[in-house]
């Protein structure tokens, strides 16, 4: 009966969703005038002039585009707990995320408006679709085991009980509403726990028992955990421990490399998939339709978009796009603003529309370059450094290089993943594990994410270093009429097609 009320309740949301895909323009530019009224008494809303009610042209004219590093001396203010800088009151949960060039992590100011008409509004808008698309199922009649992160002490007021600093789904479970908490599974004091080895174990005892019907979060410690739960069972077919499992919402990395992993964890007609496209700033897609990978561009969700064309990336004064400018196929940068203060700002990564009636993208990359398969964001900053950390360490220099993931079906049949590194140096370091532990090391200390998906190799292993011949890239550039000039190797992709053509260069 319970199951019965709740479908009925989010069922609501179907109209909300569908009004939003036949009339995108109005609902941006009418929440584009509500985030500038709201903000209108703000520091940054007098800086700017938003209690003139600017229009679009006047808002993209006045208001700079912003990266992390150019906005953080407001979002400094707000993690020190000064009021009313970028969003009315005080912010005081934060979601940590790495992929800055200027700190270990980043820290994106989570308000009240953002959590509930943001990511709470986009997960009843998921259930919903779930329901219509999965009648048959009865996903709201069990529990949804979420996988999530943990949350601490908001770093610059680490004396403020009531600041709070984490993962974004640390940050949301905590907050959560008592109609989504009922339906969750684990509770919070495991949920939370912040030693991953112990959470999953844990974990995985506690929902043994339990009538899992949905499975949400990161692929990547989502198959961590369901390998724990079968050797607990002592079966390899789940569904003999939750047998009403139906669905998975999955999102964070691409599903892609993990779609066969799991068709052999999960094997039958009865598991679905859906995939969402939720971010430290803010939920911005979900996937509408079953049949299709696009996710729907969410509208009414307390984020105005923008868009950069790639021509404008590296510009000093790029200028974006507004929705009914896009054309389908192109990329863009993401530029948003958001209830939670985030102005014209540049989340870094890049999609391509696939429809324009509705709007549904595909995520194609990020505008610079990043490894990203498991979850660990190690952008081109940080392999540079702690290349040079390595190279230093043990006496040598790179001459070029690229790095791919490797998949947990390549990784030796278990359930971790791990990166290769090709690498063509001036002279091959004297000790090739020394050169690969202090990469590893480096890219640890300057990136969170990539420590936590490391931690005891719960998830990732240390890294395999492939020691390239002289004049391998070369080769390679020369064979694609690209040697010379500004043309250079892609540095890190979460694909293996460029590493994988590259090797077998070599084999030849």
């Amino acid at each position: 009966m319970i199951g019965t009320v709740l479908t009925w309740a989010v069922q609501r949301r179907l109209a909300s969703i569908e009004h939003f895909r036949q009339h995108p323009h109005e609902v941006q530019e009418q929440l584009r005038r509500e985030l500038l009224r709201t903000a209108r008494a703000t520091d940054w809303g007098r800086r700017y002039g938003y209690a003139d009610a600017p229009s679009a042209r006047e808002f993209a004219q006045r208001v700079p585009v912003s990266s992390y590093e150019e906005l953080y001396p407001q979002l400094e203010r707000v993690l020190l707990g000064e009021a009313d800088v970028l969003w009315p009151g005080r912010v005081e949960w934060f979601a940590k995320s790495s992929g800055t060039t200027n700190a270990r992590s980043k820290y994106i100011p989570i308000t009240r408006e953002s959590l509930y008409e943001g990511h709470y509004r986009a997960g009843r808008d998921m259930t919903a679709l779930a329901t219509l698309h999965y009648p048959e199922t009865d996903v709201l009649g069990g529990k949804t085991l979420s996988l999530g992160g943990t949350h601490g002490p908001n770093p610059l007021r680490p004396e403020a009980a009531n600041s709070r600093a984490g993962d974004v789904s640390a940050v949301i479970m905590q907050n959560l509403p008592a109609w989504a908490e009922y339906i969750r599974t684990p509770p919070l004091e495991l949920a939370l726990l912040d030693e991953w080895e112990d959470k999953i174990e844990r974990i995985a005892r506690h929902v043994l028992t339990a009538d899992v019907r949905v499975l949400a979060g990161v692929p990547t410690w989502i198959i961590v955990l369901l390998r724990r739960v079968q050797e607990l069972a002592g079966t390899d077919n789940l569904f003999e421990v939750w047998p009403r499992l139906s669905l998975f919402l999955h999102g964070a990395v691409a599903f892609g490399p993990y779609r066969e992993l799991f068709r052999q964890l999960l094997p039958s007609r009865q598991m679905n998939y859906l995939e969402i496209y939720n971010a430290s700033e803010g939920y911005l897609g979900l996937q509408d339709e079953p049949d299709s990978e696009d996710l729907l561009l969410l509208l009414n969700h307390g984020i105005y978009y923008e868009f950069l064309p790639q021509s404008q990336w590296d510009e000093p004064e790029p200028q974006a796009i507004g929705l009914e400018e896009v054309e389908l196929g192109c990329a863009y940068a993401l530029i948003i603003s958001t209830n939670a203060g985030l102005w014209r700002y540049k989340i870094g990564d890049t999609v391509r529309f696939t429809s324009l009636a509705p709007y549904r993208i595909r995520i194609c990359g990020r505008t610079k370059h990043f490894l990203n398969a498991f979850g660990e964001e190690v952008v081109i900053e940080h392999a540079d450094a702690a290349l040079a950390a390595a190279c230093h360490a043990t006496h040598t220099t790179v001459r070029d290089y690229t790095a791919a993931p490797i998949y947990f079906a390549e990784a030796s049949g278990n359930s971790r993943g791990s990166h290769q590194w090709l690498v063509e140096f001036t002279h091959p370091p004297a000790n090739t594990h020394h050169f690969t532990q202090v990469l590893d090391d480096t890219l640890r200390q300057l990136n969170s994410d990539y420590d936590a998906k490391r931690h005891r190799d719960l998830a990732l292993t240390l890294p395999t270093l492939t020691v390239a011949p002289t004049g391998t890239f070369g080769r390679w550039l020369a064979g694609r009429g690209k040697l010379g000039g500004q043309h250079k190797v892609p540095r890190l992709s979460n694909s293996r097609e460029l590493l994988d053509e590259i090797l077998s260069q070599l084999i030849k």
